[in-house]
Order: structure tokens, then sequence, then C-alpha cells
């Protein structure tokens, strides 16, 4: 039995040993496909968009820190896209005198937050963009990296309280006035 199947799957194959069905593949994709896309394609896989996330408590040092992590996104040819900060946020903190009810110290910190927006990453450069990044992490400054989301690009904008007052101003009045509406 396997000697009358060995004949067929020789007759299979081309004088280059490839089989028939592959060849007639690769010269209809020749056909409808011009040869330079392939040459545009990315040789290695990229990350679509990221933000690099950078917190902290003392103003000056993550201004600078953002300069440091924007020079070595542009020095490994990465598209800075966007680089923008958050509106800061401000905390009380209090400190209590031992078992009483008396303050003993009262703190008011502010957090500020700088996102840098990166596109078109290739995912080999990735992680030595990351080690030279966290090499150069000061203290008291937290980084993250996270996906761009909806969510990231609303919070981005702080709502005007003047305009969001009329609009209640006009809403309590009986709303705006169209065309069909007397």
């Amino acid at each position: 039995m396997l000697k009358r199947a060995t004949p067929l799957l020789f007759n299979l194959f081309n004088s280059t040993k490839q089989p028939v069905f592959l060849q007639f593949s690769k010269r209809n994709a020749s056909l409808y496909e011009p040869p330079y896309l392939e040459g545009m394609k990315p040789k290695y896989p990229t990350y679509d968009v990221i933000n690099v996330k950078i917190t902290g408590y003392d103003y000056p040092i993550l201004e600078s820190y953002q300069r440091f992590v924007h020079r070595i996104a542009e020095s490994l040819d990465f598209d800075v896209s966007e680089c923008w900060a958050h509106p800061p946020k401000k905390t009380r903190v209090v400190r209590y005198k031992p078992n009483s009810s008396n303050i003993e110290s009262e703190y008011n910190l502010t957090k500020y937050e700088r996102y840098i927006q990166i596109s078109d990453i290739l995912a080999p450069i990735y992680p030595v963009f990351l080690r030279f990044v966290q090499s150069g992490l000061p203290e008291g400054v937290t980084l993250s990296v996270v996906h761009h989301t909806d969510f990231i690009e609303e919070s981005r904008y702080v709502p005007d309280k003047e305009l969001l007052d009329l609009k209640a101003q006009l809403e309590a009045a009986g709303g705006p006035i169209t065309k069909g509406r007397k």
C-alpha cells in the first residue's frame, strides 16, 4: 500500500521539490500584491499607543523627570504624540496626639501628575526604554505605563464651573428655544 502511495506523493512535487499548491499560492500573492509592500511592513511588532504616567509631590523634580523621559523617548526614535499635566490633587493629612482628639500636626499635600503619550513603539526597544527610564527614577516619583483609554482622555480636561452653572440655569428656565417651539 505504501509503495502505491509514494509515486502519487512524488507527483505532487515538481523539479524544485516544493508542493504544487505552495507554488500556486506564492504566484497568486505576487500577482495581486506589489513586492514593495512587504518591505514597508515593520520587522518587529509594535505597541499602538501607551501613556507613561508620572506622579509625585515635588513639582520641580517631577517636571525635570518628565523632560528626561521625553528626551529618552525621542532619542530612541519613538513618536511622542503629546505631553500633558493633570490638575493637582490636594490632600489634607492630620496627625493627632496619642489617646486624644487634639491635633498634633497638619499637612497639606499636593500630588502632581504628568502624562507622556508615545505611539508606534517597536517591541524589542520597549524594554530598553523602560530600563533607561527606571534607572533615572528619582525618590518620591512613581512611574507607571498604561494603555491609552477614553477615561484618561476625558480626565485631562478641567470642567468650566461657570459654563456648568449657566447650563443649569438654562435648563431650570425651561431649556433652550428651538425653531419649532414658541
